[in-house]
């Protein structure tokens, strides 16, 4: 089948639609290059942004009313993709606590599902042929639905650059705002868990990022010169509380993003490497997650058997370059969720915390469940609690091979 032939099968696709420039462009490329039927599809994922205006322009674009989605996704998100995740620990190359990547099969996820809906033969995204994105919308789609058309302009359309997009629009009454008709900055992805921005000014990996990258934090050295004080509560590994008042999943971590804001916490400046093959620079701010994070892993301590601790550990990375990659709905990592909600059951407590310019310090711990023991711990009478004669027959047994070979070593000298 012809390409042309092949664009005449498709009659209606559903669009990832921001309402912004590019996805405009998308918009209209794809009614005049298919003459497809297009349903937009707007997720509210907490990017802070207005989305009323992606209503309008797509209404002034032609699209039939019915045919517009705005979703808000905000609770869904965090409770479903960002907590699960958070269970694990999850930090993909050491650092980077993953809010695009997180994001991506949610946006699949209602994309296809507004698809069989509206029984559209298409989906369509407007991730680069460069990124990740590109890969993880398209393992989510065709994970959810195997027989689904994929449409990826940035893959397809002849457009050589910027100038080409633009006379597009223009050539179509595409509004184009001022700051648009200029090379932005840079480019940035927002939702609920963090901030990333990417590209332009921030190519040279040598360059410090410019104050105007960073948007959900304040600078560590503007922040208050005294401490934030904050508890947070945690039910199976989940945290359910903010400063003894039970909150939804999106309603906390919202609150933990202005305590973040407020205090200079989650600012990241990375170089990672891309599923695609190449490194790129990305600025991340992560406000509450980082804050998150950090209390998971105390209420974890006092909660979580050793072994079960440290396997955890021993799996998070490959956990995490699951999620990075693409693989949210593949079985491996189905499997690895399943391993570690179990290890979650009994995690449960308050963890005290102290907020101090861009820090983030553990006070306090406790919960029902604690593994922790001051009987066993104490440099005290522990009233025969632990016999400390034991260590020597312990050291001696784990010493054998050790000192086996030591022996071997002197013999053959």
């Amino acid at each position: 089948m012809s390409d042309g032939d092949a664009k005449k099968t498709i009659k209606k696709v559903v669009l990832a639609y921001s309402g912004g420039l590019d996805t405009s462009i998308i918009l209209k490329w794809l009614q005049t290059t298919y003459g497809a039927e297009v349903v937009t599809f707007t997720a509210d994922l907490g990017q802070g942004e207005e989305l009323g205006p992606a209503r309008e322009k797509a209404l002034r674009a032609g699209i039939k009313p019915e045919n517009i989605f705005i979703d808000d996704l905000r609770e869904e998100f965090v409770r479903d993709f960002v907590y699960p995740m958070f269970r694990a620990n999850t930090v993909y190359e050491g650092q980077y606590l993953l809010g695009t990547s997180i994001a991506r099969p949610l946006i699949a996820k209602r994309q296809i599902e507004i698809a069989h809906q509206v029984g559209a033969d298409a989906v369509c995204h407007g991730a680069t042929g460069k990124g990740n994105d590109q890969v993880r919308f398209e393992l989510g789609y065709y994970a959810l639905d195997p027989s689904i058309k994929i449409i990826a302009p940035w893959r397809e359309w002849t457009f050589k650059g910027r100038d080409d997009l633009l006379k597009f629009a223009r050539d179509h009454q595409i509004t184009i705002t001022k700051d648009k008709e200029g090379e932005a900055p840079f480019s940035v992805d927002a939702n609920l868990l963090h901030s990333s921005s990417e590209g332009k000014v921030l190519e040279d990996p040598a360059k410090e990022a410019p104050p105007i990258v960073y948007q959900r934090t304040i600078s560590p050295m503007e922040a208050p010169d005294k401490p934030t004080e904050i508890s947070i509560g945690f039910k199976r590994g989940d945290a359910v509380s903010l400063n003894g008042k039970a909150m939804s999943p999106a309603t906390l971590l919202a609150e933990l993003n202005k305590y973040g804001h407020d205090n200079g916490i989650g600012r990241l400046d990375l170089v990672e490497n891309r599923f695609v093959g190449m490194k790129s620079r990305g600025v991340y701010e992560t406000p509450g997650g980082t804050i998150l994070l950090q209390a998971h892993r105390a209420i974890e301590s006092i909660t979580l058997d050793r072994g079960a601790g440290h396997l955890k550990d021993e799996l998070m990375p490959r956990y995490a370059e699951l999620i990075y990659n693409g693989f949210w709905f593949a079985p491996e990592r189905e499997m690895l969720q399943a391993l570690i909600d179990k290890s979650q059951e009994m995690v449960e407590g308050t963890v005290r915390l102290k907020l101090y310019k861009g820090n983030v310090i553990v006070t306090g711990r406790e919960s029902p469940a604690s593994l922790y023991s001051s009987t066993l711990v104490t440099f005290e009478d522990d009233k025969g609690a632990y016999d400390q004669k034991d260590a020597a027959g312990f050291i001696r047994l784990n010493a054998l091979r050790l000192r086996t070979l030591g022996q071997r070593k002197r013999t053959l000298k």
